[in-house]
């Protein structure tokens, strides 16, 4: 490859962002509601949407070299399996998650990158005034936009991770600040012997899920308190998306506690999106660079979570991949 191939490969790299864009659009007009079996004219599409047609095709025709539309002659377009989450009556759709992740604060903070790159201080607060939790809460609709959008991205992983988790049949499993208890629920309905504890700060604690499961009544408790200071005894402890939020020292805290509240023979698993080895793409660099711009905290590889297992008292004893973009690292007592 010469210079000008490197040139034009690496323009085309910098245009990558218009995906996302379009992304958006088709996510905020809503359009693949409107699209069913069969091929609609953009024209159709525009007028249920609110959009100008020409416009309109020009989305859906970047969007189509994704394979998330179709593109027909006579200007038609139908949905793709691979973008049927941006209907709203999908299983899980993937709407929320996708206007979360495309919103200001976070698009705009990885247009502060190369800022970051110098500043070991997080730039949201130097751009918004304020930190990002600091953001979420003095704007009810930003903050149910961020709820909502990682609810639904929960949604699309907690299965693949419960089956991932090699529980005990029986004893306590604690979600630690688990929030709304997306992940406790599969797990405690695929070992029916297992009791569980959702453990959150008080205002965060939202036990709707799992009230709305009677299969699993009888079987858990919620706990308000904060993982720095203690956790509630447990034989395993789940840890999903809570220690990419922190630096190296908050996360070997959490862990000390973990590991100090824990019955003998007990396991802390550490659910977040681990950096694999090699140079291939996986969607944790990603997600990594979207941590280094907006908070303290960094997705790890797994030689990066090892001393912070040994700092707190435990041996990463491995780490189970998913078919998502998450993994479970495991750690016992060393």
């Amino acid at each position: 490859m010469d210079d000008c191939d490197s040139a034009l490969f690496l323009y085309e790299e910098a245009m990558a962002y218009t995906y996302s864009a379009a992304l958006r659009t088709a996510a905020a007009v809503r359009v693949a509601d409107h699209i069913h079996a069969e091929p609609r004219p953009v024209g159709e599409l525009a007028e249920a949407t609110g959009t100008r047609p020409d416009a309109l095709r020009r989305v859906l025709r970047l969007l189509a070299s994704r394979d998330v539309f179709r593109e027909h002659p006579g200007d038609r377009f139908s949905l793709t399996d691979r973008g049927r989450s941006l209907r709203g009556d999908a299983a899980v759709c993937a709407v929320p998650g996708i206007l979360m992740f495309t919103d200001t604060m976070f698009w705009t903070m990885t247009h502060e990158l190369p800022a970051s790159t110098r500043d070991p201080h997080p730039r949201f607060a130097r751009f918004f005034g304020r930190s990002l939790p600091e953001y979420l809460d003095a704007d009810p609709a930003v903050d149910g936009l961020y709820r909502e959008g990682m609810a639904t991205v929960s949604d699309a992983e907690n299965d693949l991770v419960a089956r991932a988790c090699e529980l005990p049949e029986n004893g306590t499993v604690v979600d630690v600040g688990g929030r709304n208890g997306s992940l406790l629920v599969p797990v405690l309905r695929g070992r029916p012997g297992l009791r569980g504890v959702l453990f959150d700060r008080p205002e965060a604690v939202d036990t709707g899920r799992l009230e709305a499961a009677p299969d699993l009544e009888g079987r858990w408790r919620a706990l308000g308190g904060d993982f720095f200071e203690e956790v509630p005894p447990a034989d395993v402890y789940l840890l999903k998306r809570i220690l990419h939020n922190w630096d190296d020292e908050r996360s070997v805290r959490i862990l000390e506690n973990c590991r100090r509240a824990m019955a003998p023979g007990g396991r802390v698993l550490v659910v977040d999106a681990v950096i694999p080895p090699g140079g291939g793409m996986h969607q944790s660099k990603a997600m990594d660079l979207m941590m280094l711009a907006a908070l303290t905290g960094q997705e790890r590889s797994e030689a990066e979570l090892e001393p912070l297992f040994t700092a707190a008292g435990l041996r990463l004893s491995r780490v189970i991949g998913t078919p998502s973009v998450m993994s479970v690292a495991e750690g016992v007592p060393a």
